[in-house]
């Protein structure tokens, strides 16, 4: 198996970050993203970022049904108000868990560590926190996650990498969904993948749909992959 590289951390080429309330709130963030990690040290941690609409819920429906029998899948669904998309996961049979963020736009370290305490990971190999809607501020905040995977979707536009910079700065998989209406919408992912690489050269990039199903091997794949690799690092240490 190939080696799987860790979790990028990198900032914004030609960036300063001004030492303020929000650099402030960062640092604190900074301290409880770690201990999180420290605390679910053999479960993968997966962030799962994209704007609205992309088909994040659908997605982890259908990939929770693909992994079943393999690993145990367990999701921290984050939005502004409503149980909505949580129910819709244990509806197909995934554990899961709503974060109300009460009209906060992104999900925060502190939110995560708060549903620890409510939310029964015994026997979780993999946990996927579905980040709030929003291209922008849910970049800034690390989730004690190992990876950071970003969702676009084939009816936004292909130019949004670079009106997004950080978000796929720190991302290590792009999943370019709702790959069945490329047909009819005017996106190319080549000119994605293109822009996405000019500002992270390592990124990943797998085309996916979750009504056709182009695309979910790979994408379960690439986690059970690292799953594994989780594993055994932990029983090696």
């Amino acid at each position: 198996m190939e080696a799987i590289k860790p979790k990028s951390n990198r900032a914004a080429v030609g960036s300063v970050q001004c030492d303020n309330t929000t650099f402030s709130l960062l640092k604190v963030n900074d301290f409880v993203a770690k201990a999180i990690r420290d605390r679910l040290p053999e479960i993968l941690v997966v962030n799962l970022c994209s704007s609205p609409g992309s088909g994040k819920t659908t997605l982890l429906q259908e990939t929770g049904k693909r992994l079943t029998g393999k690993i145990n899948m367990a999701v921290l669904v984050g939005d502004p108000e409503t149980e909505r998309d949580a129910i819709r996961m244990r509806d197909v049979g995934i554990h899961a868990l709503q974060i109300v963020t009460g009209g906060i736009c992104h999900i925060e370290a502190q939110m995560v560590y708060q549903a620890l305490d409510h939310f029964d990971l015994t026997d979780v190999d993999l946990l996927v926190i579905e980040n709030v809607g929003n291209l922008v501020c849910p970049a800034a905040f690390d989730l004690g996650e190992d990876f950071r995977v970003t969702v676009l979707s084939t009816t936004e536009g292909d130019d949004k990498p670079k009106k997004y910079p950080r978000m796929f700065l720190s991302s290590e998989l792009m999943l370019v969904s709702k790959s069945d209406l490329l047909p009819y919408v005017p996106f190319s992912v080549d000119a994605v993948t293109r822009d996405a690489r000019d500002i992270n050269a390592d990124i990943e990039v797998i085309t996916i749909s979750s009504l056709s199903g182009e695309g979910l091997d790979s994408w379960c794949e690439w986690l059970l992959d690292r799953v594994s690799a989780k594993k055994n690092k932990f029983q090696e240490a």
